[in-house]
């Protein structure tokens, strides 16, 4: 039977392996792997360049619902067009629920943000704020054996932090049910002090967001995140390490035995803490994120830890907001103190070209390394492996075909909704030339070839992943 689609000479890299063959593809999914195969309907000849598993992004928001007047900029539509252009080939946003509000109506309100919108497929995470005994005893339980299987638990923000106690509890579902248990880990009642005692000093500019955050915040909780873990006996994953204490504590506890996974983005190998300015400019406002971007130092270490297997995924953490926007970086259309400024920024489409030019061709990661930590780790962690995350017989034929040229990123080229990009000016050595999502061409170097509402979503697994010891 001829394929609907033959990749021929293709450089194939995967987790494990780097081969030279063609890529048959029928039906969406990768049908054969082979050396002169014939019989494509359609044909792409890929001499000389590097093929690799579609991206699985699996830390990004979008079109999450926010109290008032802060509004996200990217939706599903644009926030998967983004990604596909991006080579990211699935994206795991999150249904966040509200305190006061069932788990199963923030899931049933965010498949109706999502449905008729995605280009790309998609899958949830859940954001546990509210556990009630009614969503731990069965909401919780029936949400996971339906294939929303990870969640992710603050210790941080008012609106969605949990005490140590109702940590244990939803921890404690994870361990009973198979589900992964994520931990943005900072101390909130530091936090807290820190900031009151900035503004009483006047310093509320936004280059003293990085002050009300530094390092012992993120290293306390990371420490204590562990410690209730290795209490109820279930491994966690901490998101968004920024440096070189998190990164302690989390060696350590690997040295113990216990299974903690970690997470890092590119904003901690890319930023600083300069980036939220030198002075009292409201610029510094765009660079926004907690934990902050922290030194030069720091950033070397967190290139050590993508390579010697601290860090189990590479994420974007893509939470989108415009900057000269009321609803946005500038609340209700003021510079305000820095607690006011909505956290987050955008990195869906530039997370791969990131790292592959500045990891891979730069010679400071292998192209291996590469595919494991931005697909086939994450389509792990998350249930999706292998028909996400690999290229191999019978898996989605998600694709990235890539060029490797001169490019410097233009936030006016790129397909967010958002009006700035933090890494604008900088010059890569790639981007990708062809993205396909199930056999489809969505991306052919130059525009956007898909559709929305073609993605589709996807219930997720157990997770298969152990992480290595280091």
């Amino acid at each position: 039977m001829a394929f609907d689609l033959l990749i021929r000479n293709a450089r194939v890299a995967t987790a494990s392996d780097t081969f030279d063959c063609d890529i048959g593809i029928r039906g969406g999914r990768i049908a054969q792997l082979g050396s002169g195969l014939e019989g494509g309907a359609r044909e792409i000849d890929a001499a000389g360049r590097v093929v690799t598993p579609g991206g699985v992004d699996a830390h990004c928001h979008l079109d999450q619902p926010m109290e008032g007047p802060a509004r996200m900029a990217d939706n599903f539509d644009s926030g998967t067009r983004s990604a596909a252009c991006g080579g990211t080939t699935t994206v795991i946003p999150f249904a966040a629920q509200a305190k006061g509000q069932s788990l199963r109506a923030a899931v049933q309100d965010y498949h109706g943000r999502a449905e008729g919108r995605a280009h790309v497929d998609y899958a949830f995470h859940l954001i546990v704020s509210d556990p009630t005994p009614q969503v731990l005893e069965e909401e919780l339980p029936a949400l996971i054996a339906e294939g929303y299987t990870s969640f992710k638990v603050y210790m941080t923000y008012d609106d969605l932090k949990l005490d140590d106690g109702q940590m244990l509890d939803v921890f404690d579902v994870a361990r009973r049910h198979g589900a992964l248990a994520m931990v943005h880990a900072e101390n909130a009642d530091c936090i807290e002090w820190l900031t009151k005692r900035l503004e009483a000093l006047g310093r509320t500019a936004p280059r003293f967001h990085a002050h009300s955050r530094p390092m012992l915040v993120e290293r306390e909780a990371t420490h204590r995140a562990i410690a209730l873990s290795q209490l109820v006996d279930v491994p966690i994953l901490i998101v968004h390490v920024s440096g070189k204490e998190a990164i302690e504590q989390i060696r350590w506890a690997r040295a113990q035995g216990l299974t903690i996974f970690a997470e890092t983005c590119p904003q901690y190998l890319f930023l600083t803490a300069e980036d939220l300015g030198i002075d009292d400019s409201y610029q510094g406002a765009r660079c926004i994120c907690s934990p902050p971007p922290r030194d030069k130092a720091n950033q070397e270490l967190i290139w050590n830890g993508l390579n010697d297997g601290l860090f189990t995924v590479f994420s974007s953490d893509h939470a989108p907001f415009n900057y000269d926007d009321p609803a946005g970086k500038k609340p209700g259309g003021a510079e305000v103190p820095f607690r006011h400024i909505p956290n987050g920024i955008a990195g869906l489409e530039t997370r791969l070209p990131l790292l592959y030019s500045e990891g891979v061709l730069a010679g400071r990661m292998t192209i291996n390394r590469f595919v494991e930590l931005t697909a086939t780790n994450p389509a792990k962690a998350y249930g999706l492996h292998p028909r996400k995350g690999t290229i191999a017989i019978g898996s989605d034929a998600d694709l990235v075909i890539w060029d490797e040229r001169e490019v410097t990123i233009r936030n006016s080229q790129l397909h967010h909704a958002v009006d700035y990009t933090p890494y604008e000016g900088m010059h890569l050595k790639a981007w990708p030339g062809l993205t396909l999502s199930r056999g489809e061409v969505v991306w052919d170097g130059k525009s956007l070839q898909s559709r929305a509402g073609r993605g589709r979503f996807l219930p997720c697994g157990t997770p298969s992943i152990a992480p290595r010891r280091s």
